[in-house]
Parts: C-alpha cells; structure tokens; sequence
C-alpha cells in the first residue's frame, strides 16, 4: 500500500468516526441506583442528560447519602456510555481494539 492510499484511508477513517461520533450523541444509557432512587442518563457524547432524583431521596439528615447515590449513578452511566461508544466504534477500527487518546474519556 503506497503513502497516498494510506493517507486517503486515513482521511475516510477520520470521517467516518466524526460521524459515528455524531450519532453517539443522539444515544444514551441510563442508570438507576438506590432502589430507584436516583437515576442518571449519559449520552454517547459522556455528558449528563438527565438526573432525576425522588423526593424520598432528599433527606437534609442524610444528604451524605444522596450524594453516594449521585456519583454511583452518574458514575455507573458513565462507564455504560464508554462501553457503548467502544462497540459502536469498534468496527470502524476493524476490531483492532485501539485506544485512541481522549476518545473515551481516558
């Protein structure tokens, strides 16, 4: 393969991935923790969607414990939209399993 030919793949791969990237924003994952307590949804994008809290949850008593139920939450959404993001991009790598840097959060 001659240097014009792998730079063009190159190109196509990289448009290929801003769009792939795109969509991902339109999809999301959810994560419910607490019994139902608190729930988080992360787009593909890996930002906060939605965190919905229930009114039983708001205790000034005991607000320690919504905040553990918030970052387990949004954590655990997080980690969900990472794998999400992986195997949608996974095939445009050819299943290589790079580690592009910044591409997922890390």
């Amino acid at each position: 393969m001659d240097l014009d030919n792998i730079l063009k793949r190159a190109q196509e791969l990289q448009q290929l991935m801003s769009k792939k990237q795109n969509e991902l924003a339109g999809k999301t994952v959810t994560s419910t923790v607490g019994g139902g307590m608190v729930t988080a949804v992360v787009n593909g994008k890996f930002e906060i969607v939605s965190l919905q809290i229930e009114k039983v949850a708001i205790n000034p008593d005991e607000a320690e414990m919504l905040q553990d139920l918030v970052v387990a939450a949004v954590n655990d959404a997080m980690r969900k939209a990472k794998e999400m993001a992986q195997s949608e991009l996974a095939g445009l790598t050819g299943g290589l399993g790079l580690n592009l840097p910044g591409m997922f959060g890390g």
